[in-house]
């Protein structure tokens, strides 16, 4: 029995790894997804522009002057009257006219405008009302008493640490981005796994049932040694070709980075270019209304040159909090649930591929069974990855048909031990069950031909002896 069994596997482990698909699949995608990892990142410094807005200030209350501007927005004053100012607008090649109005009430302002070209962008009005808003408050802090100077002094940005502390006491440099990040990439590869391979099986059991092959087939080995033989089999072929995707990535990332990293070194020179180009604008409206705003001017290139200074770091930071994670268990736990989760899902999509004569009537019978997997997936980015030590979380953690997605992203956040045994406990449980009920459908629906299969009717198949 094992060694037909094994017979089984291995035949279906030779014929998808000696595919041409399959070597140029696993020689491509590593390269494709470091190919778009660099043009995703080319884009984005390429998208990193500043937005020029002028400005008419008829306020009479000198807010053109303390309109901070920053690498990503910058003020410039407008000339002219409103319609004039409009006018120039149009010909200009600016992104945006802010009309601050004669009569303005600092306490309530109102009739304020902002005149963009086409509809304007959420980011861009969010951005001008934000420097409105540092304006107007600081007008309202001088009103009350407070020099320029004092207002600097008065600004604080605290970059907070995050440390993780353990039973025992021990610390740990802690960052939630690089956390949520490998839960990210852990439950979207076991999501992804489930489905293609899921899928495979279920297509190969199909052909196979429909050319009439499985006849054959089942006259020397028996039904649940050829489902339990094609489900490792593919099994191993997706174990090999995420292993050579590892390593495959490792050696392209080694490649791209030096490439990455001269991009990174580039980006300070870009956001100082464009502090240095904020000044004189910044300079030229303070001039236009007869104060001199120095110390506004060294607060804007104080704080962009920190913002350059800090992103480099921030990023480095985030790689080596990676190695304070808890591997040893999550490479355990990823390992687990991979095959857990594949092989509980699989008999599944094994017993669908044996229950139907054509692939368009498999719709009907996948809905039921990826609802739980696509669930967990929702579920585990929108809440579980929020708050993964909740409620929610525990009890998907707990169901094997979810288990799989929800424990992966709880992993790099630190599981109890006991939870991580029960859900492993009751993923086996599971999976036993699925076999089970998978088998006795498989050992009819091999067989059966002509008839338009329902619920009901797997129900029955379930039930028979033999």
């Amino acid at each position: 029995m094992a060694s037909k069994f094994l017979l089984v596997a291995q035949r279906e482990y030779l014929t998808r790894v000696r595919k041409k698909a399959f070597i140029i699949l696993t020689l491509a995608v590593p390269l494709l997804l470091a190919g778009f990892g660099v043009f995703i990142a080319k884009l984005a410094q390429s998208d990193d522009s500043t937005d020029v807005v002028e400005v008419r200030d008829d306020s009479g209350l000198n807010l053109a002057a303390r309109l901070v501007s920053t690498p990503q927005l910058r003020f410039v004053p407008a000339t002219g009257t409103l319609a004039e100012a409009k006018k120039g607008f149009v010909k200009a090649k600016h992104e945006g006219l802010l009309y601050l109005p004669a009569g303005l009430d600092v306490e309530k302002p109102t009739d304020v405008q902002f005149f963009g070209k086409g509809n304007i962008s959420l980011k861009r009005q969010l951005a001008v009302e934000n420097a409105l808003n540092k304006a107007f408050s600081e007008l309202k802090m001088q009103k009350s008493g407070l020099s320029q100077e004092q207002l600097d002094r008065l600004r604080s940005k605290v970059n907070l640490k995050a440390t993780s502390l353990d039973d025992t006491g021990k610390e740990a440099d802690s960052n939630a981005l690089a956390t949520s990040g490998t839960a990210y990439v852990l439950a979207l590869a076991i999501y992804l796994f489930i489905f293609i391979y899921g899928v495979q099986i279920m297509r190969g059991v199909g052909e196979e049932k429909s050319s009439r092959i499985m006849e054959v087939m089942l006259s020397s080995v028996k039904p649940f040694d050829l489902m339990m033989g094609k489900i490792v089999g593919i099994a191993a072929v997706g174990l090999t070709q995420f292993l050579l995707w590892g390593l495959l990535s490792v050696g392209a990332s080694t490649v791209l980075v030096p490439l990455l990293t001269g991009a990174d070194k580039d980006k300070p020179k870009t956001e100082v270019a464009a502090t240095t180009t904020t000044a004189p604008g910044t300079a030229a409206a303070a001039s236009a209304d007869g104060e001199p705003q120095t110390a506004a001017g060294r607060f804007d290139r104080g704080m962009s040159q920190q913002n350059a200074q800090m992103n480099p770091s921030k990023r480095f930071d985030i790689f080596s909090t990676l190695g304070n994670l808890p591997i040893g268990t999550i490479l355990f736990g990823f390992i687990v649930y991979f095959l857990g989760g594949y092989l509980l899902y699989g008999a599944l999509f094994g017993a669908v591929g044996a229950a139907v004569d054509d692939q368009t009537d498999t719709q009907q019978f996948m809905f039921p069974i990826t609802m739980p997997l696509i669930l967990s997936y929702i579920v585990g980015l929108s809440v579980i990855l929020r708050n993964p030590d909740g409620p929610v979380a525990f009890w998907m953690s707990m169901i094997p048909f979810t288990s799989p997605i929800a424990m992966v992203i709880r992993l790099p956040f630190g599981v109890p031990m006991w939870q991580l045994a029960l859900s492993i406990f009751l993923l086996i449980l599971g999976f036993i069950g699925t076999v089970w009920v998978a088998a006795r459908i498989y050992r009819v629906g091999v067989l059966m031909y002509g008839k338009k299969v329902t619920y009901r009717e797997l129900g029955k198949w379930m039930f028979y002896k033999g």
